[in-house]
């Protein structure tokens, strides 16, 4: 039985801002509040994205979106991706998919290599434009080309699943094995459903575990249930029935229901 790969188009993705940097050296809120009200762009990014996360400052998905905005105005690309977050999730603004599209065709078409991931997803979801994998496609290449790692492995699952390209398995496992190297569960998971089924590459069970097992150590639950699949059926291991019950377990605690299900049964002693 073969398995099948993910993708994380229901995933839009907010911007980054160093988070990791700023816990350590964040802005004066007053510092940057006298800035943002003098008309500073980035200043009004960064103010928005405070009150966005609730850094410095009581957390006011409000007054995010009207700082976001008047960044945005200015043409601050970054901004305009975040305030199409607050549409597409209807944070601070009711809800409006239309809108969440427009502000990240203007980060798109800028470069902003997360506005072009999330305005492929809707795309892909039809939200807030008519579907199009071709244009699912195109923006996903844009955001894959500048090297970020959710549109690589999307890109890589447009491969595999023939999604506004031409189905072609050794350009999804070329795409994969980009983002796995780098530490992507995600890819991780998906280069050893590749490997498992013989697409894009020979088949062979060992590297399927490997990669499998890479993904479940970082908490993939779909990858910890495969992992348990192949030490049950001693493919690329040696077969082991403790260890299958152990990380099936695992699929179980991370919401697996093949897990759970599979976990009782070994429990059981069948």
């Amino acid at each position: 039985m073969k398995q099948t790969v993910k993708w994380l188009a229901a995933a839009l993705i907010a911007l980054g801002l160093n988070q990791a940097v700023w816990a350590d050296n964040m802005p004066d809120f007053q510092k940057t509040l006298q800035a943002a009200e003098q008309g500073n762009a980035k200043a009004q990014l960064y103010l928005g994205w405070m009150y966005d996360n609730g850094q410095g400052v009581r957390q006011d998905y409000a007054q995010a979106v009207q700082w976001y905005r008047k960044a945005a105005e200015q043409g601050d690309d970054s901004a305009q991706n975040n305030l199409g977050m607050m549409y597409a999730n209807g944070q601070g603004v009711r809800q409006d998919d239309a809108q969440a599209v427009q502000w990240f065709r203007k980060a798109a078409e800028q470069g902003n290599a997360q506005a072009q991931l999330n305005l492929g997803v809707m795309y892909y979801k039809g939200r807030g434009v008519r579907q199009d994998d071709a244009q699912a496609e195109l923006w996903t290449r844009k955001a894959a080309e500048q090297g970020g790692a959710n549109a690589q492995n999307n890109l890589g699952a447009m491969y595999a699943q023939g999604l506004g390209v031409r189905q072609d398995y050794a350009q999804a496992v070329q795409w994969y094995r980009k983002v796995a190297e780098q530490g992507d569960a995600e890819a991780q998971y998906n280069l050893g459903v590749m490997y498992y089924n013989g697409q894009g590459v020979r088949q062979d069970y060992t590297q399927a575990v490997q990669w499998y097992r890479k993904a479940a150590e970082q908490g993939d639950a779909e990858a910890q249930y495969n992992l348990g699949l192949m030490y049950y059926k001693g493919e690329g291991v040696r077969q082991d029935l403790a260890l299958a019950q152990e990380w099936f377990g695992k699929a179980c605690q991370n919401g697996n229901q093949n897990g759970c299900d599979n976990y009782q049964r070994l429990k059981a002693g069948y």
